[in-house]
């Protein structure tokens, strides 16, 4: 058997998401604990409570979600469950090097709040959406995109096989979905964020975090790590707090990374963190040979994957 842990990114996040697994282990109650002292922000009364509004801000977002993420891993390294190689769409790479201690944990909290941070109150003005476009190409949704007159849009996530989530002004995603569905698409579904994230309108936010990362130590890869950014895996030589500057105003390629977990042997994949999103992006990729999925959201997910996994 060979694991793939899979981190999800902003747009899973729900009210309530981990209260059951917060309540049950203690260990992740204090994965809460340590956050709320390095932040000075109540993620767990933000996450269980809400209200929506607030834990839909970026900042709280990426923060709850990564928690969730970083608890949940905490139960496994309990139960010795390891993976041979980690990946997290936008916001879950950092879930992944945090993992892999190539970010100390506090190092890495507070840089997931800073990135927050940034990416909710360094926008260009504007009415911002993101949109998933679902039965067209990757080239077909490059096409949508330079067709749009009325606004700025661009390609910002290439999920999986026949989807890719795009990024820009309200008007141009409106004008991008009627464009879509005359190619042919079967659906656009407008996404839970509030920015045009992973497009060059975000180089503020970038340029502020490149300086936060430069006040960062980065270690060793402990295991394999797939980046965002060209869906390729981490390198010891790589400069990696160039790469993360870069994250947020680059296309994350996500059905590429994907698609070379399955090619280096990946039979297992585990999504950890709120929703079933990527479960459901790893169903839509080609398999030669049979795999086996699992998402852990909550204690009955949990329990189900660990009962497989010790059998």
């Amino acid at each position: 058997m060979k694991i793939g842990f899979l981190f999800p990114g902003q747009g899973s996040q729900s009210i309530g998401m981990g209260k059951d697994l917060y309540e049950k282990y203690e260990i992740v109650r204090n994965i809460y604990n340590k956050v709320k002292q390095i932040t000075d922000i109540d993620i767990a009364k933000i996450t269980f409570e809400g209200p929506e509004e607030l834990l839909n801000q970026t900042q709280n977002t990426q923060l709850a979600i990564l928690t969730m993420s970083l608890g949940i891993l905490e139960i496994l390294k309990q139960e010795n469950i390891e993976c041979d190689i980690q990946a997290g769409l936008s916001l879950g790479e950092y879930t992944a090097l945090i993992n892999n201690n190539v970010l100390s944990f506090e190092e890495g909290i507070n840089l997931v709040k800073k990135r927050g941070e940034y990416m909710q109150n360094l926008l260009p003005k504007g009415d911002w959406q993101m949109a998933a476009i679902l039965g067209l190409t990757d080239e077909q949704v490059e096409e949508v995109c330079k067709k749009v007159k009325c606004g700025f849009v661009k390609p910002a996530n290439y999920n999986t096989i026949g989807q890719v989530a795009i990024s820009g002004e309200e008007n141009a995603i409106k004008e991008a979905e009627k464009i879509a569905k005359e190619m042919g698409a079967k659906k656009v579904m407008i996404l839970k964020t509030a920015g045009p994230f992973h497009t060059e309108k975000l180089i503020e936010s970038s340029n502020a975090l490149r300086k936060e990362l430069e006040k960062v130590t980065i270690n060793k890869f402990e295991t394999k790590v797939i980046k965002n950014i060209d869906g390729e895996f981490y390198k010891n030589t790589d400069d990696i707090k160039d790469i993360l500057a870069k994250h947020i105003i680059n296309p994350v390629r996500f059905s590429k990374t994907l698609q070379n977990m399955l090619d280096s042997g990946i039979d297992t994949f585990i999504e950890i963190g709120p929703g079933k999103t990527l479960i459901g992006f790893v169903k839509r990729m080609k398999q030669e040979l049979p795999i086996q999925i699992f998402n852990i959201n909550d204690v009955g997910s949990l329990e189900n994957t660990l009962g497989y996994l010790k059998n």
